[in-house]
């Protein structure tokens, strides 16, 4: 009896939580999308990423300008496990001094190394990247991204290198 009236009490009290909370007749339809863009927000925060340069961000005219006197360099054809390198050499046609805060390589493969003190307007500069070709064959395309405090900040340098077989494998067909 008493597991029947406690069921009864329960069952009264879920429907008559339900029948009272019917948000359209509140909010209408507007305020229910409202809520949930605002839920969905939340759920999903917007990132600032300082890599992306807002469509409201005004260019600063006084800005260094990383200007490579190449940006991409082909080794062509190396041999299996040869470590190869070349410098990209840099001027700075900003009007500010510039510095490199950072090299990073898309390869464990590929090391940068760069001049470390900041470039006066005018000045040159140069990045060295090396490729240790151990354990590659074919087309091989890496990227060195140039971090500096340009606009935008992240300069792109490739090289590119095609790793001839070392025959191991025996004649390719």
């Amino acid at each position: 009896m008493k597991r029947t009236l406690f069921s009864a009490l329960l069952a009264g009290i879920v429907l008559l939580g339900s029948c009272t909370n019917d948000k359209t007749a509140e909010v209408g339809t507007d305020g229910m999308n409202a809520a949930a863009t605002t839920a969905s927000d939340a759920a999903n925060p917007t990132v600032d990423n300082p890599n992306v340069a807002s469509e409201t961000e005004t260019p600063n005219p006084n800005a260094p300008v990383m200007t490579f006197t190449e940006s991409e360099f082909n080794f062509g054809d190396i041999q299996p496990g040869a470590v190869v390198k070349h410098t990209f050499s840099f001027t700075n046609t900003g009007k500010s001094p510039l510095l490199i805060e950072n090299a990073t390589a898309s390869c464990g493969c590929t090391t940068p190394n760069w001049t470390k003190d900041p470039i006066a307007p005018g000045g040159k500069g140069t990045i060295d990247v090396q490729f240790d070709s151990h354990g590659k064959t074919g087309l091989q395309n890496k990227e060195v991204s140039v971090r500096a405090n340009t606009q935008p900040n992240i300069t792109p340098i490739v090289i590119k290198a095609n790793v001839l077989s070392d025959g191991a494998a025996g004649p390719v067909k």
